[in-house]
């Protein structure tokens, strides 16, 4: 649907004030711009005191119908108008168009022509003159009516080629406006785009060259082979050879995934299960966890470690510090199209300022390093790849605990 546009968004009111003000004093007629409905924009110039008296009786409504009606005979002809009035005066209408939309006009006029030319104009069957032999009989109106500027039909028609080009002009410069400010717009989500997908390649190519790192941290790693080795010198095989198996996994994953930037759902969460697992082996009761997978989200495509660094952060400031531990639960479930992941623990959970520097990327951690790609860098990849509707959703209460909510869009499934 096109837009609608409106003259008073597209010019400065004060200038066409100017203009007009301008114009009504040099010709001595008097002059208003109006909006489509036929509505003053503006203040009168140089109206007469008779249409000024008549403007506070009950015919009223029917000056507004009457201008109204000339700038629409104007923007049908899409030229200037010359007709008379309900009141009994001969008034002019210029259309005013920007973008090919009728968006006003500029009526002036307010004044008597030859006598000739008005029998002329009263005997157009279009027009109707009740009002003006209603107010005529009043004889203050009459007086006012004898005392209205007497001109000449060439110079009234004079008057409406001069506003004609005055409206072509007002015209070029609300379309310029229009041009301008579209330009502004979309230089702006330009540049909103650029920096976004600058941050985010900045970002990817930074979890690049830190991938092991990053994702699995020595101190996480020390505690593996520690684990594997005591578990070997405890008890049999079977249990070492499990916790073999998924932490190789872990490495399968990391080296294969090293320069991909999606993958599925079901990729992501059994490289999770993994890391759970393994830590459930090292942390024994102190963790509790659950994983719940609705089988038609499995291939929804999402980017890289999207939930890794959530669950990292669960363990390391939910679990590892308190001497009960912690629970954990892990659930991905179709909603409509969409695939949202929920991820929830019950520690100590966060305050509003903390949620607000985690996503937005200023939160500067004491001691510790953060785990994973980042909770800001996720968030912003999410935006990234699914726009800005996207993205992670923190809602975490002090003394309870916290829940993560990220959506992923059905479109990014695999094929």
């Amino acid at each position: 649907m096109e837009k609608r546009i409106e003259l008073k968004d597209v010019l400065d009111l004060k200038v066409l004030q100017k203009i007009q003000d301008s114009f009504a004093e040099s010709t001595g007629i008097a002059a208003i711009i109006v909006d489509r409905d036929g509505s003053p924009l503006l203040e009168y110039s140089n109206f007469t005191e008779y249409c000024l008296t008549v403007r506070k009786t009950k015919a009223c409504k029917d000056c507004f119908h009457s201008d109204a009606q000339g700038g629409f005979q104007a923007s049908e002809t899409m030229s200037p108008q010359v007709y008379l009035c309900h009141a009994g005066l001969v008034d002019l209408a210029v259309p005013i168009f920007v973008a090919d939309q009728y968006v006003g006009a500029i009526l002036a006029g307010q004044v008597r022509v030859e006598p000739e030319i008005m029998e002329i104009l009263q005997n157009d069957p279009e027009i109707n003159l009740s009002d003006r032999d209603l107010l005529l009989r009043n004889r203050h109106l009459r007086e006012l009516y004898d005392e209205t500027h007497v001109s000449t039909f060439n110079r009234v028609k004079e008057a409406a080629t001069l506003l004609y080009t005055l409206a072509n002009y007002l015209t070029e410069m609300a379309h310029v406006n229009i041009m301008q400010q579209d330009l502004h717009e979309k230089d702006l989500r330009l540049s909103e785009e650029t920096r976004l997908r600058t941050e985010v390649e900045s970002a990817l190519k930074e979890a690049d060259l830190k991938a092991l790192q990053a994702q699995i941290n020595p101190h996480f790693l020390f505690n593996v082979l520690n684990t594997i080795g005591r578990l070997a010198l405890l008890e049999g095989a079977d249990r070492t050879q499990e916790m073999i198996y998924q932490f190789s996994d872990l490495m399968r994953y990391n080296l294969r995934r090293d320069n991909a930037v999606a993958e599925t759902l079901s990729s992501l969460i059994n490289y999770v299960s993994n890391y759970l697992s393994i830590q459930k082996m090292r942390l024994g009761n102190r963790l509790r966890y659950s994983i719940d997978m609705d089988p038609d989200v499995a291939d929804f495509i999402c980017p890289v470690m999207t939930v890794q660094p959530f669950i990292e952060n669960a363990i390391n400031y939910v679990v590892e510090p308190r001497s009960a531990g912690g629970t954990i639960e892990l659930s991905a479930k179709r909603e409509n199209d969409h695939a949202v992941v929920t991820i929830r623990d019950d520690g100590p959970g966060m305050p509003e300022t903390l949620v607000r520097s985690l996503l937005d990327g200023t939160y500067r951690p004491e001691g510790r390093k953060n785990t994973g790609i980042g909770i800001n860098n996720v968030n912003k990849r999410l935006k990234y790849y699914f726009g800005q509707e996207y993205g992670v959703q923190i809602n975490s209460t002090e003394g309870v605990g916290t829940e993560i909510v990220i959506r992923i869009p059905e479109t990014g499934t695999s094929e």
